[in-house]
């Protein structure tokens, strides 16, 4: 009977706490988060390694590789953020927690002789000292603390995807800048054949001229063709030049790494293969569309939190101490005070704000809705976008080979027909000049190439295994 006494006492007090709370209002979310059946993603997933890159088959890169994601000043500040995630989720642990404080004091005070202490003491001057504990805890009955704690873990995993995202976009700039480094050294030995072939040229049209078979004309194009072969290759060096700067700062170096990075093994015309399809699990294995859903988590929690606030607010609480005048006694028995009960905080009339705060809540998740949204539209479009440079850079590049193997051959038969006295030398410097500009457009079309596939890695999300644990995926081939 008591038992059941207590509950009733206890549910009407509950009853009544709730019915004394401010008005709670009806706002809904208004957006819809987007879901994969309706994307249009099919297929199995996408195998990719941590460590990508090394089927570029450059020990250089991975090398590169693995000093930026080691030292990358922005890799740095988002691993930072982490750190300062995981702290305000032990910041919300600790706010479920009873906390226990302990406080002293001296205070000299004149005690006045009209209040609550009668002379002797009244009217004279007295050290007062005093030692107390305290204890308070709030005992988060309608799951206010608890919700904070989801919110701060889910802002926490947010942080951590944002620094897999980080890792990811290091690791494609460091591989794209490494492609056109490539380029660049490839087009600078383009460059010297255009040089030498252009020099053969004008070599050939001033003897023409010294036997009166060429004109001033003449010279004067071929000239101009050495000084324009010449300007590709001062522009195809500074071009290297640049990219081995991009990639010393990408390695979070400075100038004193420039004469370490050489020439790139990697070799152009050999492409990793790639998916043919977007996978299904494409929306699961990008880190930066799983920090959004993440944030959308936050955001449920962070409506929660504003939910609670318009419930009563129960604390248990406890003092104990010492209090005397003077030091003599402030360790004797009689010095002993104490309390302790229970607090209660009732919201009634808050102005507005605790609807306004609601109001918020419910409009910051639906703006973590929209961004991830906005966010899931766009992977999708660049992961098709990729896949479709993929397979039009493939068939550009198989055209373009057949281009340059024409053109060798119009070049052979040339040389066959001045040797037998068929043809002419200017011909064959014409042809010659063609094959050297086609074999340009190889290499920039074959670094295009290479550059897609590194673009559909990062739209696939790399490496990135949401299924490891989040440290290791985000230190990937560190480990």
């Amino acid at each position: 009977m008591v038992i059941r006494a207590t509950k009733s006492a206890l549910a009407g007090l509950i009853a009544s706490l709730l019915a004394g709370c401010a008005a709670f209002p009806h706002v809904e979310p208004q957006v819809a988060q987007v879901q994969a059946s309706t994307l249009g993603l099919g297929g199995p997933g996408a195998p990719i390694d941590a460590a990508w890159w090394i089927a570029y088959g450059d020990p250089q890169l991975d090398r590169l590789e693995e000093m930026a994601l080691a030292g990358n000043p922005t890799l740095d500040g988002a691993l930072a953020r982490l750190r300062a995630a995981e702290a305000l989720v032990q910041v919300r642990h600790a706010d479920q927690l009873p906390h226990v404080d302990a406080d002293g004091s001296v205070v000299r005070e004149r005690l006045s002789d009209k209040s609550l202490i009668p002379p002797p003491f009244g009217g004279t001057g007295q050290t007062i000292s005093a030692v107390q504990g305290a204890l308070s805890w709030d005992l988060d009955l309608f799951g206010r603390q608890r919700s904070a704690v989801r919110q701060a873990s889910a802002n926490a995993d947010a942080a951590r995807f944002d620094a897999a995202a980080a890792r990811l976009a290091i690791s494609t700039s460091v591989a794209q800048t490494y492609v056109g480094l490539a380029r660049a050294n490839r087009l600078i030995a383009v460059a010297d054949g255009f040089v030498a072939t252009r020099q053969s040229s004008l070599r050939f049209v001033q003897s023409r001229i010294r036997t009166g078979l060429s004109n001033e004309f003449e010279l004067r194009q071929a000239e101009t063709l050495l000084a324009e072969a010449e300007q590709a290759k001062t522009r195809a060096e500074k071009q290297r030049d640049l990219l081995i700067h991009a990639l010393a700062a990408l390695a979070g170096r400075g100038a004193d790494f420039y004469a370490s990075i050489t020439a790139p093994s990697l070799a152009l015309d050999t492409a990793p293969a790639v998916p043919a399809i977007l996978p299904v699990d494409l929306l699961g294995r990008r880190p930066d569309l799983l920090a959004g859903q993440a944030r959308i988590d936050a955001a449920v929690q962070g409506r929660a939190v504003a939910t609670a606030d318009f419930l009563p607010n129960v604390n248990l609480q406890a003092l104990v101490g010492l209090s005397a005048l003077g030091f003599g006694s402030l360790f004797t028995a009689g010095a002993l005070q104490g309390g302790g009960g229970v607090a209660i905080h009732i919201p009634i009339f808050e102005g507005g704000k605790l609807k306004a705060q609601y109001r918020q809540a419910t409009a910051d998740l639906d703006g973590a809705v929209a961004s991830y949204n906005e966010a899931v539209l766009g992977a999708v479009r660049d992961a098709a976008d990729a896949a479709t440079s993929v397979h039009s850079a493939d068939e550009d590049v198989a055209a373009q080979g057949r281009v340059v193997a024409g053109l060798r051959d119009t070049v052979r038969l040339d040389q066959v027909r001045i040797r037998t006295g068929l043809g002419s030398q200017l011909d064959a410097i014409d042809s010659g000049f063609r094959l050297l500009e086609a074999e340009q457009d190889l290499v920039n079309l074959q670094a295009g190439s290479l550059i897609s596939r590194i673009q559909l890695v990062a739209a696939l999300g790399g490496g990135f295994d949401p299924a490891r644990p989040l440290g290791n995926a985000i230190q990937g081939s560190l480990q």
